[in-house]
């Protein structure tokens, strides 16, 4: 009787442990419920005897290596009696298949796409078994007919993921043994055929693989004996060694550590070594990194040398979102060359400051600050090491640094703007530097306008005026001098106003005039009178200090309008394509007057008598205010008649792709030329021929010429000198002199260019313009499809990838492609060389010319090879100018790459290295060469 009763309610627990399942699985609608696939305890079947087997293993062997047993408390430890202990929530669990419940082991089996779930923790398998008492839960693969595995357990918990072959969990505890599991930590993958899982997520790998290279089969793999990893911080490994293509490498570590932090953190920065010619062995590149907050971040660096050199640097990078950015550096050298006590003995140091601004465009306001700082002292760039690998910072000549700020009363239209600039000639170790640079603006007003106007505009409504002030403060020394220099006596310092006041009238609706007038001042602080030591026979000056205030004026006006002229081709010898052609026609006409600022009223030019010894006497001109920052009104009394012209010639022709429409064609974009004629000068009155042409040959290219023709002849003077003479070409039967020109063409040839030049000579249309067609009326129809779809399904439709066909060649054969690139410019400069004899009949000189020429380009042979170069031809010194060609291959997970410079300062530079971050320090070779060594190994 008593057995029967143990029977009865163990079969009653059951059926109510299975309606509790029934009732958590219910509740999730996505996935088949208990009710539909479960099946309760009934006489064995044939069904649960076949699957009560496949998981029966796998459940004994779990369970002696359960790493936490669920037990109760017993009534022998406490008197108090507590309650069973329990999961939290409920466990909801489904599969695709069928689910069984055995009520004599406690255990319910889930076949097919099994999925059980509990709190954030998701396990999805092929076959998942999970026992009622224990709280554990086993999971495992199918295999397929063909012994494949399918279906492996996958792990979801919060960021932590991981796929194996076999898995048992805890969810009491939380903790778990893995088989053959794969997880990705950082950018790196991590393998292991036993593990442990504790509470926190740490894993604990026996016999694992470490590789950052994401192919199914990794071509090269870190050995791990045993590893601890923490998900989001790092792996800590002992012994391991390298496996390249399964074969093992005698290149093993005792221990290692790959951090996986993803936020960033501070740490130690491990050096690079080599060997350099004149300072030894050394070590650089080393030091510590500082995450100092999430705005801010610092590293410091330093590199030594075996024979007394050493260098530090610092820098620091910025950044407010919607603010602004920047990054700071500089860089400090001591170097050490030659041997103490002897004469190649030196000692040097050298300074680097760099610092670039910018606020950002979100931030608006109407105040900007920026900065572009790039200092270096003269021998810098030849005494960094890093320098000497890179020919462009090594054989840079020029440096320029600003700093500049501008704010904006956007009340009364005033701008304040004020900058400081330095520009260092590297090969002189000049500097010119300007601090500060101070320039106010004030917007263009209409002083007699009406605040409320009534009726017509009236004639003096329409002058305005405009103010514009600078004051400057620049010096002009060596990079020595420049710390030890004097405010006042060695940098030039001034401040200029400039009022300009003008308008423009229509006369006959056509003809636009535009009077104006100008007023200049110029400050100064002091100035420079000079006078003739009769004893000494020598120039004397006086600096004398003070406000000197110089000012000048001029007025002017101005006539243009625009003439259009259309000329309509005639059909029967043009055709009928070209439907006109425009012309437009800019004549403009320009008078102005200044009054002569050289006389002695003005005392802006001064003169002294200059004594020779042998008593002659000789009147020099000279201005006190010559050396001035913004120099002096020097100009002499002119009456200008200034005459220009522009021209620009269209064409308009209709469309081959459309009957209906035109296109513009532009023939020349322009030809225009500018000549003045000075009626207050006694001699040479005329000005030079200036003019322009510029044609638009491509979308992409535009050819641009200026040439200056000089109005007046070539004389002999009486000592038989060649000089400019007071008659013009023009009385000797000639046109104006030609001085010169300068231009510059480009273009770049690639695979697409030579197929268009072979489908044009050969009459067809080549497939890119067919395939762009073929586009283009897809995209007009998708258009149009698309106008009637849902937003919804149209956002989705639009992330769908899109096929395409192999592309072919005219004979139906996949098409071989190369991709190249060749970048051909020649620049061309035309001057009167005056170097040479003149031509005494046709009194010109010879014309010289200045040529460079240079081409760069790339190619890549395939998908991971490229290969780039550049170089070009010195015409005056007859031979080949910088040369430099790199080779780069991605190898996958490693990246090789190798440069060289021929010239002028040859060397090389062949690094292979991981391309991931974590191992790009760890596994790489680098072997270079400097132009220090002073080795010709080529």
């Amino acid at each position: 009787m008593r057995t029967f009763i143990t029977i009865l309610l163990s079969a009653l627990m059951a059926l109510c442990v299975a309606a509790g399942i029934e009732s958590h699985v219910a509740d999730k609608p996505k996935h088949p419920t208990a009710t539909d696939t479960t099946r309760t305890t009934t006489p064995d079947t044939a069904l649960i005897r076949q699957r009560r087997a496949q998981m029966d293993s796998t459940f004994r062997a779990t369970q002696a290596i359960t790493i936490d047993s669920v037990l109760t408390d017993t009534l022998r430890l406490d008197t108090v009696r507590k309650k069973r202990g329990g999961l939290e929530k409920p466990v909801d669990f489904a599969a695709e298949d069928s689910i069984v419940y055995d009520a004599d082991t406690k255990l319910a089996f889930l076949f097919g796409k099994a999925e059980v779930k509990y709190e954030n923790m998701t396990l999805d398998a092929g076959h998942i078994s999970m026992n009622m008492d224990s709280s554990l839960v086993h999971a495992k693969a199918i295999v397929d007919t063909a012994g494949v595995l399918e279906q492996k357990p996958s792990f979801k918990q919060g960021g932590d993921e991981y796929v194996s072959e076999q898995m048992s969990y805890n969810f009491k505890t939380k903790k778990g043994f893995i088989q053959n599991v794969n997880t990705t930590q950082g950018n790196g993958f991590i393998q292991s055929e036993r593990s442990k899982r504790t509470d926190d997520g740490t894993l604990y790998l026996e016999s694992a693989k470490y590789t950052t290279c994401n192919a199914k089969h990794p071509h090269f793999y870190l050995k791990l004996s045993r590893a601890k990893v923490v998900p989001g911080k790092g792996t800590v490994f002992g012994p391991a060694y390298l496996v390249v293509e399964d074969v093992p490498l005698p290149l093993g570590i005792p221990y290692g550590f790959f951090p996986f932090n993803k936020k960033y953190s501070s740490g130690f920065i491990m050096p690079s070594y080599g060997d350099e010619t004149v300072r030894g062995f050394y070590l650089r590149n080393g030091g510590y990194y500082f995450a100092l907050n999430d705005y801010m971040d610092l590293k410091l660096l330093g590199e030594l040398y075996t024979k007394g050199s050493w260098g530090l640097s610092l820098e620091t990078n910025y950044k407010k979102r919607y603010k602004y950015n920047g990054n700071f550096y500089i860089s400090y050298l001591n170097t050490v060359e030659g041997e103490k006590n002897l004469p190649d003995y030196m000692k040097t140091t050298s300074l680097k400051v760099q610092w670039s601004h910018s606020k950002d465009a979100a931030a608006g306001g109407n105040t900007t600050f920026s900065a572009r700082v790039n200092f270096a002292s003269e021998n810098y760039e030849r005494k960094n090491l890093e320098s000497m690998y890179n020919p462009l910072s090594y054989t840079q000549s020029t440096r320029a640094s600003s700093i500049s700020f501008s704010h904006l009363f956007s009340g009364i239209g005033l701008s304040v703007s004020g900058s400081a600039n330095l520009t260092q000639n590297m090969r002189d170790s000049t500097i010119t530097m300007s601090l500060p640079d101070l320039n106010f603006s004030l917007s263009r007003f209409y002083p007699f306008r009406r605040k409320h106007q009534v009726g017509k505009e009236r004639w003096y409504e329409k002058i305005s005026m405009s103010y514009t002030g600078q004051l400057s403060n620049s010096i002009a020394t060596k990079e020595n001098k420049l710390l030890h220099s004097n405010l006042i006596k060695d940098w030039r310092n001034g401040m200029q106003h400039r009022i300009p006041v003008d308008a423009t009238f229509q006369l006959f609706k056509y003809i636009n005039i535009s009077p104006s007038f100008s007023f200049n001042d110029v400050m100064y602080t002091n100035r420079i009178m000079r006078n003739w030591d009769a004893a000494a026979l020598r120039e004397v000056a006086d600096t004398t200090y003070g406000f000197y205030n110089l000012y000048n004026w001029n007025v002017s006006v101005s006539a243009n309008t625009t003439l259009y002229g259309f000329y309509k081709p005639w059909k029967k010898l043009f055709g009928s394509k070209i439907v006109a052609i425009r012309h437009v026609f800019k004549p403009n006409v320009s008078f102005s007057y200044a009054p002569d600022f050289t006389t002695s009223r003005y005392g802006y030019v001064r003169h002294y008598d200059k004594t020779d010894a042998s008593g002659n006497v000789e009147r020099v001109p000279y201005s006190p205010y010559q050396s001035g920052i913004f120099g002096y009104p020097s100009s002499t009394k002119q009456g200008m008649v200034t005459m220009s012209v522009s021209n620009n010639l269209e064409m308009k022709i209709k469309s081959d792709k459309d009957t209906t429409g035109y296109k513009k064609i532009s023939l020349i974009d322009e030809l225009s030329a500018s000549l003045s004629y000075n009626m207050a000068a006694k001699t040479r009155q005329w000005s030079d021929l200036t003019t322009r042409l510029r044609l638009k040959l491509s979308k992409s290219y535009t050819f641009s010429l200026a040439a200056l023709f000089a109005t007046y002849a070539y004389v002999f003077d009486n000592k038989g000198n060649v000089v400019v003479g007071d008659r013009t070409e023009w009385s000797h039967g000639r046109f104006g002199r030609f001085q010169g020109m300068s231009q510059n063409l480009s273009y770049t040839f690639n695979n697409q260019t030579l197929t268009k030049l072979r489908d044009l000579f050969s009459g067809r249309r080549s497939n890119t313009m067919e395939e762009k067609d073929n586009e283009k009326e897809q995209d007009e129809q998708t258009d149009v499809e698309d106008a009637n779809i849902d937003p919804d399904l149209l956002a989705t439709k639009k992330k769908t990838v899109k096929k395409e066909k192999a592309k072919v060649d005219n004979d139906g054969y996949l098409r071989f492609q190369l991709p190249w690139s060749l970048t051909l410019s020649y620049g061309i400069t035309m001057f009167e060389n005056r170097n040479k004899p003149i031509n005494p009949r046709t009194m010109r000189y010879p014309f010289g010319f200045t040529q460079t020429l240079n081409a760069s380009g790339y190619l890549r042979i395939s998908d991971g090879w490229n290969i780039t170069f550049s170089s070009g031809y010195d015409f005056e010194q007859h031979r080949i100018s910088m040369t430099t060609a790199s080779l780069s291959r991605n190898l996958h997970c490693f990246e090789m790459s190798c440069s060289v410079v021929l010239r002028p300062y040859s060397s090389f530079n062949f690094s292979f290295r991981a391309i991931a971050s974590e191992l790009a320090d760890a596994l790489k070779w680098d072997k270079r060469s400097s132009y220090s060594s002073n080795i010709e190994w080529y």
